[in-house]
């Protein structure tokens, strides 16, 4: 709407000017949710984003979602703390003096302690002697695509995008520990098939706690014709020990600073990023539409966040509050889904809708008033009777908070808003689906008089089965993404991951044989370039199953079938 994109354009010079401030006409002015009407038919707006907010939120640090939406929106603060252990393969003895990457788990670094067969390889263990200062991008931050994974870093470590530098990681990490330098950041929280950390300095906040001579994974080509083939073992193992963090509550190794969460869906500081999202679906949501003012606003609003003393906040537990948002409606809304697409053999349509029906009226219980009975003389065709409903059920988690919202920083509003606007409209398809079953007489503590006839009960069906199916696409809850059947104990659930189903940008390097030597002769850019090739020839060919990844399961024995 032409009103919300000047709202947002004066939201951001006022934000550039002062931080932290905000336009009344904000979609962040928490307040605005109670001066709008609480009418049951009322639609979100088409460009509302509280909803990718929130899922964003729920799924910081968790493998599965990251990996379904590979192109991260948002950039995080976080401390990993004092005695959480990093790991690091080396080709060599000799501790990196320059930045590098660790691994939250060994099967991760492992894979790149790489040697010759008779010298062996070097794992590095390390402990963090204070809590570490990182960012976090989410996401599959650390996959090498062109397609919008590393939108995010490109902003912070240069401040425009650099399309042609997808694959120059060695200047990526030497360019985002300058510009976190003057903010004591220590590293970069990224993930790939398992999370890591881009550790600017290996002496500072650091100890070694072992530095270990390890058998080389590399084997000369005469013992195994294709190092691929063990390769893939052991990439593996790192998607497996990926897994572990698949789910709430993701990788705990990683305290994050949700109240100085910067998105790239908050339309008040990325408003130009609004008219590139329109019509598409998240799959294809990206940053790189973004301005040049905008991009300036972004960086500013990390700087200002990695600045911000960390009891600079108001308190909220907000990881909870999104949690208990989606404990509470998660599984119900999927129970009704389930119920409203199977019937058992002798169930009628009745029988079928008094179920549902039960269902929504449990989830309202706390907010039906003795007072929420329809009228009996006339037909409340917007059933303004169940609104004070509505507006209780979408009010309770937010309203406490909302009432000294001025308080909050920007962050904070950014979230409280996400939580608002998700929870309204939760609370509006359910009451309005509840307030249709009563009046067609599905709910024994309000009788009708008339209850609706078998064909009619068939239609309010077919009106629910949509309703729900249209709210639980717009939620787009990844914890609704499963594998059906559930997979049997040597399988895994999977989800097409990088490096191994991605698409090879471009001419696909040509397969070769390596030896150990070919590894460790080579200096570390080429090193990283011979990964590189290593792991594209295990690419896939792409096309909607990489865009759009569906859950399947594959074998923990080789072979896998990835």
């Amino acid at each position: 709407m032409l009103w919300m994109l000047i709202g947002c354009h004066l939201v951001l010079w006022s934000l550039a000017a002062t931080p932290g401030s905000h336009n009344s006409a904000s979609p962040l002015d928490s307040g605005s949710l109670d001066t709008t009407p609480w009418q049951l038919d009322e639609l979100p707006p088409a460009n509302a984003t509280g909803h990718f907010v929130f899922e964003t939120v729920n799924s910081l640090l968790q493998h599965w979602p990251n990996t379904r939406y590979r192109n991260g929106h948002a950039i995080v603060p976080g401390v990993i703390p004092k005695g959480t252990l990093l790991y690091h393969g080396a080709f060599s003895d000799k501790i990196p003096t320059v930045p590098e990457w660790t691994a939250t788990d060994p099967e991760h670094s492992v894979l790149f302690c790489r040697g010759l067969s008779d010298t062996g390889c070097w794992h590095l263990t390390l402990a963090a002697t204070r809590p570490l200062k990182v960012l976090y991008f989410d996401g599959t931050s650390a996959a090498n695509t062109k397609d919008g994974t590393l939108d995010t870093q490109d902003i912070i470590a240069w401040g425009e995008f650099k399309p042609d530098w997808w694959m120059n990681e060695v200047q990526r990490i030497e360019d985002l520990c300058k510009w976190g330098a003057p903010y004591a950041v220590d590293g970069y929280v990224r993930m790939e098939m398992d999370f890591e950390v881009m550790l600017c300095d290996f002496t500072a906040g650091v100890e070694v706690v072992s530095w270990s001579n390890l058998a080389s994974l590399v084997v000369p080509v005469s013992t195994i014709s294709r190092i691929p083939n063990i390769f893939m073992d052991r990439m593996f193992e790192v998607m497996h020990a990926g897994s572990w963090h698949n789910r709430h509550p993701g990788d705990t190794r990683i305290n994050l600073d949700l109240a100085g969460i910067v998105s790239l869906y908050d339309t008040t500081i990325a408003p130009s990023l609004v008219g590139s999202r329109a019509g598409q679906e998240r799959c294809d949501h990206r940053v790189q539409g973004i301005s040049s003012v905008d991009m300036e606003v972004v960086r500013r609003s990390v700087s200002r966040a990695l600045e911000r003393h960390q009891g600079d906040f108001s308190g909220i537990d907000w990881k909870t509050l999104f949690r208990v948002i989606v404990e509470r409606y998660s599984d119900r809304l999927d129970l009704m889904d389930y119920l409203l697409n199977h019937t058992s053999e002798n169930d009628t349509p009745w029988d079928q809708a008094s179920k549902v029906h039960f269902q929504l009226r449990v989830m309202l219980t706390p907010y039906i008033f003795h007072t929420s009975v329809p009228p009996s003389a006339s037909y409340d065709s917007a059933h303004s009777w169940a609104t004070p409903v509505f507006k209780a059920c979408g009010t309770v988690h937010t309203s406490s908070i909302a009432s000294y919202s001025s308080s909050l920083n920007h962050s904070e509003r950014l979230l409280l808003n996400a939580v608002q606007e998700t929870t309204r409209e939760i609370c509006r398809i359910i009451t309005k689906m509840w307030a249709a079953g009563v009046v067609a007489g599905l709910d024994p503590y309000l009788p009708r008089d008339s209850p609706s006839d078998a064909a009619e009960i068939a239609r309010l069906i077919d009106t629910w089965r949509q309703e729900i199916s249209d709210l639980m696409a717009w939620l787009d809850w990844s914890v609704w993404v499963r594998c059906h059947p559930a997979c049997g104990p040597e399988e895994m659930c999977y989800l097409p991951t990088w490096p191994i189903n991605a698409p090879w940008p471009g001419r696909r390097p040509p397969h070769r044989e390596y030896e150990g030597s070919d590894i460790i002769n080579a200096s570390f850019s080429d090193r990283l370039s011979l990964k590189h090739r290593l792991l594209m020839q295990l690419a896939g060919p792409g096309g909607d199953e990489w865009r759009k990844p569906q859950p399947k399961c594959i074998r923990r024995i080789a072979p896998y079938g990835f």
